[in-house]
């Protein structure tokens, strides 16, 4: 009889085991690169055409006039989102999420990537939102940004919520009450002819 009991409750858990989400889509908690460090595949330029985003020594490298590389998949909505990025000195970029295909660089939330450009919004900051002032990070100098983002609710309010991380070092989390971007896509920015950005680990990992 338990035996006949436990072959019936396999059998149920075997129908039933197609219907958790996390097993369909095999995503849910973990990392999904975006990157393959040798192609642009999954990516594409929006903005000037003398613009160069190219794939140097396995890192996303840009130049040039101003011009978006955004992620093809997507859309995006709760997520955790990390980045190895390098910028020059004088250089200005931005990481941008829950953006549109075709984006301008005021089209989705923006983390800021600059050391020591003349903009005095440094890395750490989501611009026009959030700004940080302190240098965390030098020019030319390999760093991890890590971003979790969800829709949440705090004391009754329905809101965005944006954590922020620098090299493991939380700086903050924002609360956006105006949920400004639903969702999109993942997109780095070249602001200017003197900023070089270099990008050599993209991973975004899902949440619910």
């Amino acid at each position: 009889m338990n035996t006949t009991v436990s072959r019936v409750t396999l059998f149920i858990a075997a129908l039933l085991l197609p219907m958790c989400p996390s097993v369909v889509n095999g995503q849910e908690g973990e990392w999904v690169s975006l990157f393959d460090g040798k192609t642009l595949d999954g990516w594409e330029k929006v903005g000037n055409e003398q613009s160069k985003w190219e794939v140097i020594d396995g890192a996303i490298a840009g130049s040039g006039p101003p011009s978006m590389l955004v992620n093809t998949t997507g859309p995006y909505k709760n997520f955790r989102y990390r980045a190895e990025i390098k910028i020059n000195d004088g250089g200005n970029s931005g990481l941008y999420f829950r953006t549109t295909r075709k984006p301008g660089f005021t089209d989705g939330y923006e983390a800021q990537v600059d050391s020591t450009h003349t903009d005095p919004i440094r890395t750490g900051s989501i611009y026009g939102m959030c700004h940080v002032y302190k240098q965390h990070v030098k020019p030319d100098t390999w760093f991890t940004y890590d971003l979790e983002v969800r829709d949440d609710v705090w004391r009754g309010r329905e809101m965005t919520r944006i954590k922020v991380t620098v090299d493991g070092n939380e700086l903050y989390e924002y609360l956006d009450f105006d949920k400004t971007f639903k969702d999109g896509h993942f997109a780095f920015q070249q602001h200017d002819p003197g900023s070089k950005v270099s990008i050599r680990k993209v991973e975004v990992m899902p949440l619910k």
